[in-house]
């Protein structure tokens, strides 16, 4: 083997590492944050909260990403700092103490607020590594990422069950120890991430970018479906997170571990939902994966209020296989609109997400204290519905066309 092909092997080899590294702290991260709402029912037992105070927790816990994330993904577009994270995941750690010692509502609020700053720096930043590790794969580089999320997702719902509710809030610390990994992590990745982030190369990048082909019409047009689509997925998933449990124990009289099982399911089932995502919409197109991940998840959701409790839990994971499949998708489908702007579209989307999510937390919250349980659920259950609209997103021809043109300039060293 010659000099050039060991150089060329070892690369690649360097920067499938770097993103298992990013997709692994994506894992640590999500699954703390996401253990959160699956001890809601714990928190409203222990401080006697309303629903609407819980659904307050959850949109601080979201609303911190939501605004965080699109101002931290433009600012490093243009200015990369590898520093953030590792620093993202500190302040995880100091929700986590937060978590474990809060004694009151309010310290609950700036405990949630704290580990929403710290997904606020991960995602965007994160989300440019996979992008720059797997410059021409990116739509299998987005999944990978994703599915390190979604993999602590799935995995939330059991350490609540398994670690905290044992111990109560003093199980909280436990989660140090991973944010303390997910920071060890972290710092390896950022290594990388700075010298690939060197002045050097940061200008050769920005001198061969080309500006988006589509008029800002026609971006605002698909950016409004696409974030439809968000509305739609996440308001659906914050209630199914935050408060399936609550119906689960209500209407088939089980314990909070049982409750979480169905949990369980819907997050593990999204985990595969999000690694199969990006190889279908290879093979089928991105726009077709994206209306078919809402879309497709009606059926399923419409039949969940009416279902048993062993019924639940297969529909549960039915959902969230189909719904979780179009998320990574989205997103590179609209990196490749908008190219030059990858941290930015990522900030923007992961920062919907959030902030969709808490404020259909807080909604369904109110909806609750007010007509009860089982009405959010049959409410909840038509947001699929919504897409319907993806039907309206242009065919793959049309972005990716525009896309390649915009990159041709693109040097070919740079892929893997």
């Amino acid at each position: 083997m010659s000099q050039s092909e060991m150089t060329v092997d070892t690369a690649k080899n360097t920067a499938l590492a770097v993103l298992l590294g990013v997709s692994c702290a994506h894992l640590l991260n999500d699954a703390m944050q996401s253990v959160v709402p699956a001890v809601f029912p714990l928190f409203q037992q222990q401080m006697h909260l309303s629903y609407t105070e819980i659904g307050w927790v959850a949109f601080t816990l979201n609303i911190t990403a939501s605004i965080l994330q699109p101002a931290i993904g433009y600012y490093t577009d243009r200015r990369p700092l590898p520093l953030l994270l590792p620093l993202g995941m500190l302040f995880t750690l100091l929700g986590m103490a937060g978590l474990a010692l809060a004694p009151s509502f309010w310290y609950l609020l700036l405990s949630a607020a704290l580990i929403g700053i710290g997904s606020s720096v991960l995602h965007p930043e994160s989300s440019r590594v996979a992008h720059l590790a797997m410059n021409r794969r990116k739509g299998l580089a987005q999944s990978v990422f994703q599915v390190g999320g979604n993999t602590g997702q799935a995995f939330a719902p059991l350490m609540a069950a398994f670690i905290i509710s044992p111990q109560g809030q003093l199980g909280f610390l436990w989660f140090i120890v991973l944010a303390g990994l997910g920071i060890a992590l972290q710092l390896g990745v950022s290594r990388w991430y700075s010298r690939q982030t060197s002045p050097a190369r940061t200008a050769n990048r920005t001198h061969r970018q080309e500006p988006s082909r589509f008029s800002k019409r026609f971006i605002a047009y698909v950016l409004a479906i696409l974030i439809l689509m968000l509305f739609s997925k996440f308001v659906y998933l914050a209630s199914m997170t935050g408060y399936y449990a609550f119906y689960y124990m209500d209407q088939y009289h089980l314990p909070l571990t049982s409750a979480q099982l169905s949990i369980f399911a819907l997050q593990f089932a999204g985990m595969a939902g999000t690694f199969l995502g990006g190889p279908l919409a290879d093979r089928f197109g991105r726009q077709k994966i994206i209306w078919f991940s809402i879309l497709g998840t009606s059926p399923f959701s419409l039949l969940l209020p009416y279902a048993g409790s062993i019924g639940s839990v297969i529909l549960c994971a039915a959902i969230d296989l189909i719904l979780m499949s179009g998320f990574s998708v989205i997103i590179v489908y609209a990196q490749e609109m908008l190219p030059g702007h990858v941290g930015t579209v990522a900030g923007l989307f992961f920062g919907l997400a959030f902030g969709m999510g808490g404020l259909g937390s807080v909604i369904m919250g109110w909806l609750m204290d007010s007509h009860g349980v089982v009405l959010m659920t049959q409410v909840c259950a038509f947001l699929p519905l919504l897409g319907l609209f993806a039907l309206l997103l242009p065919k793959d021809s049309v972005i990716m066309g525009a896309a390649g043109k915009a990159g041709s300039s693109s040097s070919s060293a740079e892929a893997l």
